[in-house]
């Protein structure tokens, strides 16, 4: 892989290349697809969807939303001093045109994006998806479509549903979004099908990142930068440099934000936890100016700056020290796994993981989520269905009717069950709980 092809800023439908040298300085190619992203009724939905704790009453917890936010602007951090030091590395990059902050524009774009499929109560919402074509109606209706499609299904993932919501027509905008495929490309977490199914130890291999239905406008943007691997046994298709600085900021984000939520809420003791993320600072941490702060906000907010900036600064030098690695797609390791902070990362997780994560309330919640969206894809698929074999009872015209913004494909049934399967994923935590009721007569 190159840079240059890495860069590109090219968009769906395009006739004619992009030159970064001809860009509007005052409006970036780049920085485009931020404000399409930011203003976009999916990313919208993000501020009622479960980060981790769902349907908190708080305001001291973070949403979808908030948390891509944030991650956003650590990926922009982490993509300009990145491109800072690609710059100084490959001239011919400055020679074009490029400069630092294209870097953090592209991963600033993809890291805001990043969680814009997941469906709402977090990993459960995706489990319970999958879950549904298991058994019953769901792997009945599915027993009919290719084994791929089918895997499509069976292990439904947020991230392949994300790409599809990016780039899929609607009225008046075909394309989708039509971001630059440098963006599209940092965004792919995992380049890769959900069959054949060939676990390796490679990051990028952990999922699957692109729905069968997506496989043809994957290809042209894996063409066009460069991230067909021609001579792969398993992985087909390189991982864009850019998506281990995407990865790396949401993991910098999880670390720090969902352990401060689990001690906001009462759920990680302060003194425990302070102690905790000092490990993480103890290099940089200012006793003078810690001292002086008396509340636990304070605090936190002073050994979260800090802890975040050491994180930065230590993935982009383990980024710089791999890069010829990774260019040549032989780097498979996630950088925080890499960190010199490795242990202290390890160990603030494991504390998040038995405080919050598996805290009573959560799992609750959670457990009311499955049974929330099952119950909501056992009605609308079945319409769906039926209106696709134009079998549709008197219910399942209510029931589509009662469904806004569910958008039904014409002659193929994968994509049409892709279609509701989306819906329900774009539903919020609130709206979820509605339709629910509604279905069961709770009105």
């Amino acid at each position: 892989m190159n840079w240059q092809q890495l860069l590109s800023l090219k968009r769906y439908g395009d006739s004619q290349p992009r030159l970064r040298a001809q860009q509007d300085e005052l409006r970036l190619g780049f920085e485009v697809d931020y404000d399409r992203v930011i203003f976009s009724q999916h990313f919208r939905s993000l501020q009622d969807k479960t980060q981790v704790i769902p349907l908190s009453q708080t305001g001291f917890v973070h949403t979808r939303l908030t948390h891509s936010l944030e991650v956003s602007v650590v990926g922009r951090s982490l993509g300009r001093m990145a491109g800072q030091r690609i710059l100084e590395k490959h001239p011919d990059l400055q020679a074009a045109g490029y400069k630092q902050q294209d870097f953090g524009a592209i991963v600033a774009a993809a890291a805001l994006a990043h969680d814009i499929g997941n469906p709402p109560f977090g990993h459960s919402g995706e489990k319970a998806i999958g879950r549904y074509f298991k058994t019953g109606l769901g792997a009945e209706i599915i027993s009919t479509l290719s084994r791929k499609q089918q895997q499509d299904l069976l292990s439904y993932e947020g991230n392949a549903n994300g790409y599809r919501l990016l780039n899929l027509d609607s009225p008046g905008t075909s394309g989708g979004l039509r971001l630059s495929y440098a963006t599209l490309g940092a965004f792919i977490k995992y380049p890769k099908e959900s069959l054949p199914y060939r676990p390796t130890k490679h990051v990028s291999q952990k999922k699957y990142g692109i729905f069968q239905a997506d496989l043809d406008h994957f290809n042209d943007v894996a063409k066009e930068l460069g991230l067909v691997n021609k001579g792969a046994i398993h992985e087909t298709h390189y991982r864009h440099p850019l998506t281990y600085l995407v990865e790396a900021a949401d993991d910098i984000c999880y670390t720090i934000i969902d352990f401060e939520d689990g001690i906001n809420l009462g759920w990680i003791s302060e003194d425990h936890a302070l102690e905790q993320l000092i490990k993480l600072v103890r290099d940089t941490i200012r006793t003078e100016v810690y001292t002086q702060l008396s509340t636990t906000s304070e605090r936190l907010s002073y050994l979260r700056s800090l802890a975040i900036n050491n994180l930065i600064t230590d993935c982009i030098s383990i980024f710089m020290e791999h890069e010829e690695a990774i260019l040549a797609g032989n780097f498979p390791h996630a950088l925080t796994d890499k960190s010199k902070y490795k242990a202290q990362i390890e160990d603030i997780l494991s504390i998040t993981v038995d405080k919050v994560y598996n805290n009573e309330e959560v799992v609750q919640k959670e457990i009311a989520g499955y049974k929330i969206l099952q119950d909501i894809l056992n009605a609308v698929i079945r319409a769906s269905i039926n209106d696709f074999e134009q079998m549709t009872s008197s219910y399942d015209q209510l029931i589509l009717k009662s469904c806004k913004g569910l958008r039904l494909s014409g002659n193929d049934k994968y994509e049409r069950i892709l279609d509701v399967c989306g819906y329900v994923a774009s539903l919020t935590d609130s709206k979820s709980i509605a339709l629910f009721e509604v279905i069961n007569g709770k009105i």
